[in-house]
């Protein structure tokens, strides 16, 4: 497996452990982190955050919401320090909902990730 591969395999374990600190240990200190989501729950980012406070904030408060939220990885795509990764996007009070990130990697940390659903 690559080692952009193998970042995205840590990444969906640590998410789904909900575990803030692993998953926060993929990312450069002043990554970058675009989402829809963020739109709604964030209106004053334009779904737009910087660093691992605001991630760290962020899931914090994605998991507090969601307890039981959970991905279901369907492909990941690696090639040139960007990893493309399919998902399903589960949890228990609404519909699945398929997601698409692409994780940007540099020096073996994340310094971009931006996701793309309906």
């Amino acid at each position: 497996m690559s080692r952009l591969k193998q970042i995205a395999t840590s990444w969906f374990e640590a998410f789904n452990k909900h575990d803030l600190e692993r998953l926060l240990s993929l990312y450069d200190d002043n990554a970058l982190h675009y989402s829809p989501k963020l739109k709604i729950h964030q209106p004053n980012t334009n779904g737009l955050i910087k660093g691992k406070d605001a991630l760290r904030n962020w899931w914090a408060d994605a998991f507090n919401r969601l307890p039981n939220l959970h991905y279901q990885v369907i492909k990941l795509t690696a090639d040139d320090g960007q990893v493309f990764m399919e998902y399903i996007r589960q949890t228990p009070d609404e519909e699945d909902l398929r997601v698409g990130e692409v994780l940007v990697v540099r020096d073996g940390l994340i310094v971009e990730s931006r996701v793309y659903h309906s």
